[in-house]
């Protein structure tokens, strides 16, 4: 299949662009894009990750009154359960294989979201030299793990917001739940660190007995609640900071009375990433 990735700019609004990744050619993904009415190829970019229901469709209606206030041209990218099933080819990247061996990192899913970025940029679509990220949920574990593991060279600015568990900024602990065993060393993890992660955690997502709450032993270790695991993962970054002397660059937003609403966490998101963007392009 050959990607036509010119159509994004075709009209103002929603739009869905079917889109093959050239390392997995029987896995397409559909690109859910909302456009702003004033878009070029200066416009920044945003990948915007949705949560487990893979519903790249809602995440983009999300984003479509945000837009054209942010500036941004938003592209959801659908990982479809079927082409992409379970937690292991979404959430944790595709990192391991089915029995557990290392993959290529060319064969991670987080990869898929650089070469995309190639491809709008040889498209022309884009002349912008970076990209902003934002997830929640699933899509939350899917960003802050792609940053984690150095799947962010072009990464301008990035959220991670609700994720129900974090990989903890801790060598000793292995992935997903943290960085061990996963070519993570020391000075790579002080270049995380001295990223500019913002996490946002809604104030009033404390349901601990939903279906898709992760509920097990290591996950448990993390908090008793997504709000209380974006606190846990904030405060073991700044530890880990501490331990290195080093400043640890990331942030945490709080959203006050909100719970798990991959809506009104976008809507949150949207003036702090369109900022960033932004001002990124100005340099």
């Amino acid at each position: 299949m050959t990607n036509d990735l010119s159509v994004l700019h075709a009209r103002a609004g929603s739009n869905d662009v079917p889109y093959v990744d050239a390392r997995f050619p029987d896995r397409p993904l559909i690109l859910r894009i909302a456009r702003p009415k004033h878009c070029d190829a200066a416009t920044p970019v945003l990948f915007v990750h949705h949560g487990v229901n893979r519903n790249g469709y809602d995440y983009r209606d999300f984003w479509l009154p945000l837009v054209d206030e942010a500036g941004v041209l938003v592209i959801a990218p659908e990982f479809s359960k079927e082409s992409f099933p379970g937690s292991r080819w979404y959430n944790f990247g595709n990192l391991a294989d089915e029995v557990g061996a290392p993959q290529p990192r060319e064969e991670c899913t987080y990869a898929i979201v650089g070469r995309l970025f190639d491809a709008l940029r040889a498209a022309g679509v884009t002349a912008c030299a970076g990209y902003g990220l934002f997830g929640h949920s699933a899509g939350g574990q899917f960003v802050h793990r792609l940053l984690s593991l150095g799947f962010r060279d072009r990464v301008i600015a990035a959220v991670t917001a609700n994720a129900g568990t974090y990989a903890m900024p801790d060598l000793g602990v292995a992935f997903p739940y943290g960085l061990g065993d996963t070519g993570v060393d020391d000075a790579a993890l002080k270049a995380l660190l001295g990223f500019r992660l913002t996490v946002m955690a809604g104030t009033a997502d404390i349901d601990a007995t939903s279906e898709h709450f992760p509920k097990e032993p290591p996950a448990m270790l993390q908090g008793g609640t997504r709000y209380e695991r974006a606190h846990r993962y904030i405060a073991a970054a700044r530890d880990a900071a501490t331990k290195r002397g080093i400043a640890c660059a990331w942030t945490i937003v709080d959203v006050p009375d909100v719970g798990h609403d991959g809506e009104r966490m976008s809507a949150a998101a949207a003036p702090i990433l369109g900022a960033a963007l932004h001002a990124a392009a100005r340099l």
